[in-house]
């Protein structure tokens, strides 16, 4: 078997000379020959892909049936089935970007013409799933294998609450069938937590996770047009392409935008990106066509391009893993590679973001429980969207806490949710230790940034490696850096590109989806739409954002919104339509705060500012309601607009926030009812949250 298996290696690496790496072979052996469980701990870029796809086509070979491999990212799935088809594994996925196909592989898994199929592993909360493929062939099943096996521990760092099925699923598949964990990133704790998960039977292979081909260095750099300085000097000198992570989807749209301004062909890589352009991404990477991607978490797992030059983070990350995780996707294959990390002062209140965020609060789950407790019949998530006053992500979110839990108080069909008899608590305690161990991390994480000795071995040390040593190629163990000098005219032209940034308010299109308001429903017509608008900047970022946060304290926004506003609207926004008058949203809490700012801003444009809409009720601020059911029904009726006085031009509607965009929507649809022509919406400051996401 060891003479095929190599071939096997020979054919999937391109390589006649290629041998197996330490622990490699004895894996495929233990899994094919002594059908064992398995959890490899190894380091990025050691091959564990080889391992089942090796022993997958062994099994096959043996009649066993196919194989089936749980994987978090699609991009993962992706690399994967390029890789199995040079060793002439059949691969197939089952994804939400691939529904038309489903049918066909669907009867191919059936008909036995599959050898490995490729799944995430939300996709083991799907009924339809579960009944249609998985059931049909679990007898059959002849390989489990999780990848990215830390996972499935929420001491882990990326854990990920669907992974928490894969223990039940386990269960019910036949005792003697092999099964593999890999991962490269998990300490003691979560090997012990795994372990515990997937059964007493699993056997523990751990190798040395010191990565000889990185360089590592870290730069303190808190500002951002230091740090945006700096890439621009520095990248176009670094070898090869490579990835920069950035904490969050605006950051990451951002500084790809600012690299391209100075000439380098950068682009941003999220998960807000469609289905289409993030393989599209990934392929010119690989392919050297782009010197960098600048990336969210959304590019991490398994993106295998083993000439990556480097990996740069754009601020710290939250945790030792995290950072060992993404800066092994660099010098796979190569001699030297640069890891370079960033620190900002920005990173401390992101990673406060997450770590706070990261488990529904006990009030949220609560809400939904009595929700389904009182109602009659299931509910879907719309219908408890339109009971609670909940923000979708934060509902999506307490779902899924609340699925799976075992037992879980709450089941879900194509009907909808409904209660379970479970009796059932808030596991507090196991909470406050996750977020404990969550906040210690971010106290690693520094001490890392500010060792002194060697990087390489204190992220080995941290990942609980044995053989944790000194590496001799990091900037400490050799003095050489890259060093945090950059031209300070980049700085300058890096604080003007921050300045000038805004934020696109895009038009909603349709009243919620269920009920109507003010006796409408469904899509709204385009000719009483908003059109495209803008806002600023993010309320509270440094610069113009602590300015409009000064402003609303004060009850008067400085001029310097005034003349940054006037910059924009007058020159940089260049919309089809330009405005030839002004006016504002009304508020019955501060009613000179807006039309103050509002009045200003048309005199410096040269405009005339009319005060057209008037408040007919009262409501609550729209920053207190958290959907899009109760944000909109917040302002039902409770505006009017004064059609003898709307001049039948376009116009700039202003206000100083923006966070669901109800409110725009709905005094464009009614200002252009009253016959004024285009509206376009224009915020001083974005007050969302959706943009900070980590994807």
């Amino acid at each position: 078997m060891h003479g095929r298996a190599l071939d096997l290696l020979h054919r999937a690496t391109g390589d006649s000379r290629a041998r197996f790496r330490p622990g490699q072979w004895e894996a495929i052996q233990a899994l094919v020959e002594g059908r064992e469980r398995l959890l490899v701990v190894e380091r990025t870029g050691w091959g564990k892909s080889i391992v089942y796809f090796i022993s997958a086509r062994l099994l096959r070979d043996g009649g066993a049936g196919c194989a089936l491999l749980i994987s978090p990212l699609l991009s993962l799935m992706r690399n994967q089935i390029s890789a199995a088809v040079r060793i002439g594994v059949r691969a197939k996925t089952i994804n939400s970007g691939n529904t038309s196909d489903w049918p066909v592989i669907e009867e191919d898994l059936r008909a036995g013409r599959i050898d490995i199929l490729l799944v995430s592993p939300e996709r083991l909360a799907n009924e339809n799933f579960m009944t249609r493929c998985l059931l049909p062939v679990a007898s059959r099943v002849g390989l489990f294998v999780v990848d990215e096996a830390h996972c499935i521990s929420d001491w882990g760092h990326d854990f990920r609450p669907d992974y928490r099925r894969i223990a039940r699923i386990l269960r019910e598949l036949p005792r003697n069938l092999p099964v593999l964990a890999t991962t490269a990133t998990a300490n003691d704790r979560v090997v012990s937590d795994v372990c515990d998960q997937l059964g007493p039977r699993l056997k523990v292979i751990r190798g040395p996770l010191v990565r000889e081909s990185l360089r590592l260095e870290n730069l303190r750099l808190p500002s951002k047009s230091a740090r945006l300085a700096w890439l621009a000097d520095r990248i176009p000198q670094l070898p090869g392409s490579g990835i920069v992570y950035t904490l969050t989807v605006r950051d990451a749209d951002n500084v790809a935008a600012w690299l391209r301004e100075r000439g380098i062909d950068a682009r941003a890589y999220h998960a807000k990106l469609d289905d289409e352009e993030r393989p599209r991404l990934e392929e010119m990477l690989l392919a050297n066509q782009v010197k960098a991607l600048v990336a969210t978490v959304a590019l991490g797992m398994g993106f295998d391009k083993p000439d990556l030059g480097f990996v740069i983070h754009f601020q710290r990350p939250a945790s030792v893993v995290h950072y060992y995780q993404q800066v092994g996707r660099a010098g796979r294959a190569i001699g030297q590679a640069h890891g370079v990390l960033m620190s900002g002062a920005e990173d401390d209140e992101i990673a406060n973001y997450f770590i706070s965020t990261a488990f529904p609060s006990a009030s949220e789950v609560a809400e939904v429980l009595s929700a389904l407790e009182a109602s009659p019949s299931p509910m879907s998530a719309t219908a408890l969207q339109q009971a609670l006053n909940i923000r979708p992500t934060k509902l999506a979110k307490a779902l899924k806490f609340l699925a799976v839990e075992s037992p879980s108080p709450i089941a879900c069909d194509d009907s909808g949710y409904v209660r379970t008899p479970v009796a059932w608590a808030m596991p507090a305690a196991r909470i406050d230790s996750i977020t404990g161990l969550r906040r210690q991390e971010q106290v690693r994480m520094k001490a890392y940034m500010e060792d002194e000795g060697c990087l390489m071995r204190f992220l080995a040390a941290e990942l609980s490696d044995p053989d944790a040593a000194r590496c001799g190629k990091c900037a400490n163990c050799t003095g050489e850096r890259l060093g945090a000098a950059y031209p300070a005219g980049l700085e300058r032209e890096a604080a003007r590109f921050l300045e000038s940034l805004f934020l696109a308010v895009e038009p909603r299109k349709q009243w919620p989806p269920s009920g109507t308001f003010e006796g409408e429903r469904g899509r709204i017509p385009g000719e009483l739409r908003a059109g495209e608008g803008r806002a600023l900047c993010k309320y509270g970022d440094a610069g113009l954002g602590e300015l409009v946060r000064d402003g609303k304290r004060n009850g008067r926004f400085a001029d310097a919104l005034v003349d940054a506003a006037a910059e924009l609207a007058g020159r940089r926004w260049n919309p089809t339509s330009p405005p030839e008058w002004v006016t504002c949203v009304p508020s019955g809490r501060h009613p000179e705060l807006v039309p103050d700012f509002a009045k200003r801003l048309a005199a410096r444009l040269r405009l005339p500012f009319i005060q057209c809409i008037s408040k007919t009720r009262t409501t609550e601020p729209q920053k207190t309601r958290e959907n899009s059911f109760q944000q909109a029904s917040n302002l039902e009726n409770a505006f009017a607009v004064d059609a003898t006085h709307v001049p039948p031009a376009p116009l700039l509607l202003v206000d100083d926030m923006v966070d669901s965009r109800w409110t725009f929507t709905v005094l464009a649809w009614k200002l252009r009812k009253a016959g004024a022509g285009p509206v376009l919406p224009f915020a001083l400051a974005d007050s969302s949250a959706d943009d900070g996401s980590s994807e």
